[in-house]
């Protein structure tokens, strides 16, 4: 009998070959743009763990208003699995998997405490929102406000949620202070 790996008798998360009993980990899947939600129930579909921490925000239109849930990764999933080739083969085959988190072609595991710090975020009453991660020296564009637009240079960060940046005009620069939410890098 030949099975093949996208066979649906074939159990998805095989155990670990070899001496020693693996347990599963959490590895970041990088998806599509706006397959989140699709590998959510894909997987999950499949019997396998997955994180997809999402947070209610509001969207505006021109005529309306409307909350939404959107992740708050964007093109993230986080998946606990035993990471063996064959397992990797069968999700990242799944339509809207791109490919795990990691260096040189091999998935980076993600420590169990980091997870659970972004779960109890999430529960917490405090507003999480995702910001850029951006370095002091980094080219910006601003992305919202009066300002869109405008490309810079980061100078200064003020707390966590002010930025200065720097725009070259004529020779001179001038700073402002704007939300970290309204740049992005470049």
């Amino acid at each position: 009998m030949i099975i093949r790996p996208d066979d649906p008798a074939v159990p998805l998360i095989e155990k670990a070959k070899g001496p020693g009993i693996r347990k599963p980990e959490w590895y970041a899947l990088y998806t599509r743009s706006r397959f989140e939600k699709k590998m959510l129930t894909e997987l999950t579909d499949r019997d396998i763990e997955v994180f997809l921490p999402m947070q209610e925000v509001i969207s505006r239109w021109k005529d309306r208003k409307k909350r939404i849930w959107i992740p708050l990764f964007s093109g993230y999933i986080f998946v606990n699995h035993i990471d063996t080739p064959e397992n990797r083969f069968r999700i990242l085959n799944l339509p809207g998997a791109v490919r795990f988190v990691g260096l040189e072609g091999h998935a980076d595991p993600i420590p169990e405490e980091q997870i659970e710090y972004v779960r109890r975020f999430l529960e917490s009453s405090i507003a999480v929102d995702p910001y850029p991660y951006l370095q002091i020296g980094t080219r910006v564009e601003v992305i919202a406000g009066p300002l869109k637009g405008i490309h810079g240079i980061l100078v200064e960060k003020r707390g966590k949620f002010r930025f200065v940046i720097q725009v070259d005009l004529i020779r001179q620069a001038v700073s402002v202070e704007i939300d970290a939410s309204d740049v992005r890098a470049i």
